[in-house]
C-alpha cells in the first residue's frame, strides 16, 4: 500500500513492461476488432515503442525490430508461431522493456507520444496518421489506468496540437463524363482481365462505390431493369483488403459491415442506365461461386488489389496524354467514387440524398467535396432572387 496519503487514495499498484502490456492491449483488442484496426493498433504502438526500450548488446535495426512487433508480437493470432529469428528479437524488447509506470514521468511520455507519431526516420508522419497513432496511444494508456498500472492517464495531461489535415478532395483528381469513357474503353481492351474489370470500375464511377463495396457485391444485390432504364444496387458489406495476417480467417479481405453502418444495416444505391447496360453484359459473361460475388479474380478466386490497380493504371497510360498521366487526375481507383459524387452533386441532387447513397454524413459530404462543387453561387443566387420576386 501506498504510504503517506489518506487511506481512500492508498491502492496495490500492479506493474508490467511496455512489450507484455501493449500484447495484452492487442489481446484484448483483437476479437472484436476489424481486421484493418487491428493492424492500425499494432502499427501504432510499434512506432511508439523505441522510447520504452533501454539500450542493450545486440540490439536489432529499427526496422527489424519494428517489422517483428507489427507482423508478429503485436499479432494475436501470429505472435505464438513467429520464426525463430523474429522470435530472438521479440525476446530482446521483452527484456529491455521499460516498466509502464515510468511513463508517469511526463518526459518519457512525450517522447513516446512523438515517437508514435513519427516516420522510422524521425520525421513527422502524415496528417492522418499523426491523429490515428495518437487516439491509439491515449486509448492504450486508459487501459493501463484499467489495469493499476498508471494513477491518471499522462499522456492526456501533455499540450499537443493535431497537425492540419485537409479532408477535401483535390479537384485536380476529379475526370469529366468523357474522360470517364475514355478510361472505360482503355479498361475494356485489356488482355485478360480488361472485359471482366470494365464493369468494376464502372460501378465506382456511375454508382459512387467504394472499391470495397464493389468487391462485396453478390448477384442478388444488382436490381437490374430489362429495358434501357435506371436500376438499384443493395450494399450489404465491404470487403478491405487489409492482409492475411489481420483476419480470422487467414484471407487477405476482411469481411465486415458497410462504413458508418450499423451490423446488417443496407444502403440502397442508384444504378444509372450506361451501367445498367455495363453490368447486363457483365453477368452473362460472369459465374459466381458459391458466395456469389460478381467481381472476382481471372482464377475465380477474390479480386486482387493488384490487378485492379495495373489495369488502371494501363487505362490511364493510355487514354491520358503524358503529362495527364503525370498529374493526379484519376490516379486512383477511389477517385471514380469521387467523380460520381461531385457529378451528383454538381447536377443539383441535394447533399442529403448524395450523403445517403453515398455513406457519409451530411457534413463530412460537404467539407470533403466543397472544392469541387461548380457553380454553386450563381445557383443559388439565382434561387434566392426567385424567391424575393414570389415574395414581392
Amino acid at each position: 500500500l501506498a504510504t503517506g496519503e489518506p487511506v481512500s487514495r492508498q491502492r496495490v499498484r500492479n506493474d508490467m513492461t511496455w512489450y507484455s502490456f501493449a500484447c495484452a492491449y492487442v489481446d484484448m483488442k483483437w476479437k472484436t476488432a476489424a481486421a484493418k484496426y487491428r493492424r492500425n493498433i499494432a502499427q501504432a504502438l510499434a512506432a511508439a515503442t523505441p522510447p520504452m526500450l533501454m539500450a542493450g548488446p545486440e540490439q536489432p535495426s529499427g526496422q527489424d525490430f519494428r517489422s517483428a512487433l507489427v507482423n508478429w508480437g503485436l499479432n494475436t493470432g501470429r505472435r505464438a508461431s513467429a520464426p525463430d529469428d523474429v522470435a530472438d528479437v521479440l525476446s530482446w524488447i521483452d527484456r529491455h522493456s521499460r516498466l509502464v509506470s515510468e511513463l508517469a514521468e511526463p518526459a518519457l511520455c512525450r517522447h513516446v507520444l512523438s515517437a508514435a507519431t513519427s516516420r522510422l526516420d524521425g520525421s513527422r508522419a502524415a496528417a492522418s496518421s499523426v491523429r490515428r497513432n495518437r487516439t491509439v496511444l491515449l486509448n492504450a494508456l486508459d487501459y493501463a489506468v484499467e489495469l493499476r498500472l498508471l494513477d491518471d492517464n499522462p499522456g492526456r495531461k501533455l499540450k499537443w496540437r493535431n497537425p492540419a489535415a485537409t479532408w477535401e478532395v483535390d479537384k485536380r483528381s476529379v475526370i469529366n463524363p468523357a474522360q470517364a469513357r475514355a478510361l472505360l474503353d482503355a479498361v475494356r481492351v485489356q488482355q485478360p482481365s480488361g472485359p471482366r474489370l470494365v464493369a468494376f470500375f464502372g460501378v465506382l464511377y456511375y454508382s459512387g462505390l467504394r472499391p470495397e463495396e464493389a468487391i462485396a457485391l453478390r448477384r442478388q444485390d444488382v436490381m437490374l431493369p430489362t429495358d434501357d432504364n435506371w436500376g438499384e444496387l443493395h450494399l450489404r458489406a465491404a470487403k478491405p483488403d487489409v492482409g492475411k495476417q489481420w483476419t480470422d480467417d487467414g484471407l487477405s479481405r476482411d469481411s465486415r459491415g458497410l462504413k458508418q453502418r450499423a451490423e446488417g444495416e443496407t444502403r440502397r444505391v442508384p444504378c444509372p442506365p450506361p451501367l445498367a447496360k455495363l453490368l447486363r453484359e457483365h453477368l452473362a459473361d460472369v459465374h459466381g461461386g458459391p458466395d456469389q460475388l460478381i467481381f472476382r479474380g481471372i482464377q475465380g478466386g477474390s479480386l486482387p488489389t493488384i490487378t485492379y490497380r495495373r489495369a488502371w493504371d494501363r487505362a490511364r497510360n493510355s487514354a491520358f496524354s503524358a503529362q495527364e498521366y503525370q498529374s493526379p487526375l484519376a490516379r486512383r481507383p477511389y477517385d471514380l467514387r469521387h467523380a460520381c459524387l461531385s457529378t451528383w452533386l454538381n447536377g443539383g441532387v441535394p447533399p442529403a440524398q448524395v450523403a445517403a447513397w453515398a455513406g457519409h454524413s451530411v457534413e463530412v459530404l460537404l467539407r470533403v467535396y466543397a472544392k469541387c462543387l461548380e457553380g454553386q453561387d450563381d445557383v443559388a443566387k439565382r434561387r434566392i432572387a426567385q424567391a424575393l420576386t414570389a415574395e414581392s
